[in-house]
């Protein structure tokens, strides 16, 4: 019955004719004995015993060189997963495991595709196919236990249990093998479209639900957006930054251009609360009422002082900035340093409304949000001499590139001209019209955008870990080679802490020089986008390399 339903089910998707990959259909058997009977019916079409008909589903059987059914025994899972595969045969179902839902490989600059370690040598000794994923055609997989918990599959929709189970944690991992979507574009209501798998035979319920009873929907056309290697020319790649190294022997500096400001809220702390007692009205509700107590929030600044606020934040700082982070500096000439950068933070960063006063700053959140922006903006002073920030790369990847994007959206896209990509993904009508403004643009070499493309600035706010995406990678015409990285946008709440990271992101490489020149470009007009083309392509070696813009030029 389950292997009817996937059968309709890869009609349907072979009619969109979208995304050639084939649904994937899981079978967890309780030995090795059950799955090498269970293979050989679906597989090659021997039946188990004379009283059972062939199964029936064509799309299993395997008849060529790429295998659409394969048994995965748990002791070769383990085996591969810690490098000891003890045969060929063990690591090329390793290879086709994980390759299962790829129908290609990623390619390099020159258009070559780059494969696994050790997957070539393999292929060649096997006499095995190497020009495509061994996984490719895979629709039905038979397995023994589990499948390894990194295994990362998107395209499966049907699941048989073929085995006790006798703890929740089995269960859900089995159900979990299903639970990958296959896209994350949200529809015109903002929510993720439904996609549904098939679980039988596992006796587990995820959440309670009432089957609606309408039939599905049918599934919105999507589009593949993806490298052309005809465009080779204009591929963009970038450096993985997963932090910076600094080693402060003597003087600090605080970045004044980038750090945040500090607005004092009074709706967040009122100044004044009126209290009263709650009583019950005519018709037996309960209201409160005013004016019987006033609490004000001069008891709590009594006695405080905007000087010992400056202390109190500099001591703060040097206890968590000496002996770590790259900053050599004692105690005794660190604390003078922070000491004077609080007090002018505190002079020239923090707003106070007529309701509010500075010393409010010593209220728990106005208190930790001082105390971050302070500490994530002390860089060298290299006027000093001192040495300046440098990125830390992950050095275990190769460098990002614009080859790599290859993903399927139901989102808007944008024809490209310019670009490595063949679409822009537009998530806002402000990008759209962007992509006839790069492709047009004489300063222009090459853009992509960061859709599938991975590209992040790490950032804090507050202490907690964040990832900011820019928009755009830009290329600029001329030598040395040049990037702006473009970012469009409205309104955003922690837009200042993004540029803050930009800035910090864009210099720091910069002053590492084997990336060439970096540029970080705001705008918040399409209008302005010439603008900071044209201001980043004229920045010399000494120049700004931030550019802000909420209007054109």
């Amino acid at each position: 019955m389950l292997g009817g339903l996937w059968a309709e089910l890869r009609k349907e998707w072979s009619e969109h004719k979208d995304d050639p990959r084939p649904p994937v259909f899981i079978i967890v058997c309780k030995n090795v004995k059950i799955a090498k009977v269970v293979y050989e019916w679906l597989g090659e079409d021997k039946c188990p015993d004379p009283g059972i008909p062939p199964v029936g589903i064509p799309g299993f059987r395997n008849e060529g060189t790429s295998p659409t059914t394969i048994r995965v025994d748990t002791k070769v899972v383990h085996e591969t997963d810690t490098g000891q595969a003890k045969s060929d045969e063990d690591a090329w179902m390793r290879f086709t495991l994980d390759t299962v839902g790829k129908t290609y490989w990623p390619a390099d600059t020159q258009g070559r595709s780059v494969y696994p370690e050790g997957f070539f040598d393999l292929a060649k000794k096997l006499e095995r196919p190497h020009e495509y994923p061994p996984g490719r055609d895979v629709r039905c997989i038979v397995s023994v236990g589990m499948l390894t918990e990194g295994w990362d599959c998107n395209t499966v929709t049907h699941v048989i249990g073929l085995r006790p189970f006798q703890s929740q944690l089995l269960c859900e991992q089995v159900v979990g093998r299903a639970l990958r979507r296959t896209g994350y574009e949200v529809d015109e209501d903002g929510l993720l479209p439904e996609e549904v798998a098939k679980v039988f035979g596992v006796p587990f319920e995820i959440v309670p639900f009432k089957a609606s009873g309408a039939p599905a929907p049918p599934a919105p056309l999507r589009t593949h957006v993806h490298a052309l290697a005809e465009r080779v020319r204009l591929e963009l790649q970038f450096p993985w930054v997963d932090g910076f190294t600094r080693a402060i022997r003597g003087r600090i500096a605080v970045d004044w251009g980038h750090i945040p400001e500090l607005e004092l809220d009074p709706t967040q702390y009122p100044s004044i609360v009126e209290l009263g007692p709650l009583v019950i009205d005519s018709q037996g509700r309960v209201v409160p009422t005013l004016g019987s107590e006033r609490v004000t929030l001069e008891p709590f600044r009594t006695g405080k002082r905007v000087q010992g606020l400056a202390f109190d934040l500099a001591r703060a700082l040097t206890e968590q900035l000496v002996d770590r982070t790259g900053i050599e500096i004692p105690k005794h000439a660190l604390f003078p340093q922070l000491l004077g950068a609080a007090q002018r933070y505190l002079r020239e960063k923090v707003h106070v409304p007529p309701q509010a006063q500075l010393v409010d700053v010593y209220l728990p959140s106005y208190f930790a949000k001082a105390f971050y922006n302070l500490r994530d903006h002390v860089r060298p002073d290299v006027s000093e001499g001192e040495a300046p920030e440098i990125p830390l790369y992950d050095t275990s990847r190769r460098p990002g590139s614009s080859a790599d994007v290859d993903l399927w959206t139901r989102r808007p896209v944008t024809v490209t001209r310019k670009s490595h990509v063949n679409y822009v993904v537009t998530d806002s009508s402000w990008e759209a019209a962007a992509v006839p403004i790069l492709d047009d643009h004489p300063l222009v070499a090459a853009y992509v955008k960061n859709a599938g493309l991975g590209f992040t600035i790490p950032y804090q706010v507050v202490g907690e870990d964040h990832d900011y995406v820019p928009d755009f990678l830009i290329r600029l015409e001329g030598e040395p080679r040049r990037h702006l990285i473009l970012e469009i946008k409205g309104h955003d709440e922690i837009e200042e802490y993004k540029i803050a990271a930009a800035a910090r992101w864009v210099e720091a490489v910069n002053a590492e020089k084997s990336w060439g020149k970096w540029y970080y470009g705001l705008v918040k007009k399409i209008e302005a986008i010439d603008a900071v083309i044209r201001a980043a392509h004229a920045a010399g070696d000494e120049g700004a390399v931030v550019f802000r813009r909420d209007q054109a030029a």
